[in-house]
């Protein structure tokens, strides 16, 4: 999708990069078992759960592969994926193992596509939306709001533009410049080698 064609129903318009003779195509992922949000070129958008978590493996299983195959299906092909660190599988509760092999299944299957991902850990994105590093999801909803103009319905859907907008930063087209501070988000992210973007 161009930046000038209709978004997929369901998807928030988000404004296109500006400079160079070539647009990167850039997706941000916020990775989750109860919504993972996504933001591409063409908006924004949250891929919800199918069914609840059940103790019995296939069901399991099945939960994890439409999950991500809906993202796949979403994000297609583009240059550079930006995910979100899978930092937050110290929580308590009994789904952790799910979380890690369904960031794991989606990271390994945009690896196989050639894709390259960068991983950016949730502090920094934070620290690039708000400039604090400790910011909580409702304060990134809100600044990505203001600063990019996007009505966002979900934090989901918030990480995923901030992740997508520091992909874009990090190749030299970023969506709004954003002050030195916020900037500096940058520099703790696991950035894929630009040969193969490139």
């Amino acid at each position: 999708m161009t930046a000038t064609e209709t978004p997929a129903a369901g998807m928030t318009t988000l404004p296109a990069a500006a400079g160079g003779s070539r647009l990167y195509r850039v997706a941000g992922l916020d990775i989750s078992l109860t919504g993972t949000g996504i933001a591409t070129i063409g908006g924004t958008t949250r891929v919800p759960t199918a069914g609840r978590r059940a103790d019995n493996l296939a069901t399991r299983d099945h939960r994890l592969r439409h999950i991500t195959d809906r993202v796949l299906d979403e994000v297609g092909h583009v240059d550079l994926v930006c995910v979100e660190g899978p930092v937050s599988y110290q929580q308590p509760g009994g789904s952790t193992w799910d979380r890690a092999g369904l960031w794991w299944r989606i990271v390994s299957a945009l690896l196989g596509r050639d894709i390259p991902v960068a991983v950016i850990p949730p502090t920094c994105r934070a620290k690039y939306a708000t400039g604090n590093g400790g910011a909580r999801k409702t304060s990134v909803l809100e600044a990505a709001q203001q600063r990019y103009g996007a009505i966002l319905p979900t934090d989901d859907e918030a990480d995923a533009l901030i992740l997508r907008a520091m992909g874009l930063d990090w190749l030299g087209q970023a969506l709004i410049s954003v002050p030195a501070g916020h900037r500096a988000g940058l520099a703790g992210c696991q950035w894929p080698d630009l040969e193969g973007i490139r």
